[in-house]
């Protein structure tokens, strides 16, 4: 991997570049941020710390990855499980909590918005989160997106 560009928007990786030489298979951004996803199912990541760049505090399971996907601050990472793991900015979907218990198993594809995430599960139903106004909160819709659905974004 390459970049370049301002350092306050993820265009200087020389922190991680010795990790990017080889075995990169997917690299995707935040506003100010990136991430790489390797070959071995890490994620290196640089850049804006709170917008996703520092992602120590989940490096310990972001291991077995299979997708990475940005928002407009975080990142959410699909395990082979199916389980899903965030990081960055809490409001724009870094801080999954509130529906955790629903993304341990079965998330199939994630989309990520300018400040929230959608996951689809494998039972085709769809999990919400990040700012609410910027459609983390799907409850208005919630009867339509407990099954059956099979793209979004």
């Amino acid at each position: 991997v390459v970049t370049w560009g301002s350092s306050h928007f993820g265009g200087d990786s020389s922190a991680v570049a010795q990790h990017l030489t080889e075995g990169v298979v997917q690299v995707c951004g935040t506003n100010t941020a990136c991430a790489a996803l390797m070959i071995d199912g890490s994620v290196v990541t640089w850049g804006d710390d709170a917008a996703g760049g520092d992602s120590s505090g989940v490096a310990l399971l972001l291991r077995d990855i299979i997708s990475v996907t940005g928002s407009g601050g975080a990142f959410a990472a699909i395990r082979q499980n199916g389980c899903v793991l965030t990081w960055g900015d809490d409001a724009e979907g870094g801080d999954s909590s509130e529906v955790a218990a629903l993304l341990t198993e079965g998330v199939v594809h994630i989309c990520g918005i300018e400040q929230a995430f959608a996951a689809i599960k494998a039972d085709g139903s769809v999990v919400t989160w990040g700012q609410q106004n910027m459609a983390g909160d799907s409850s208005a819709v919630a009867s339509l997106l407990t099954e059956g659905v099979v793209a979004i974004c």
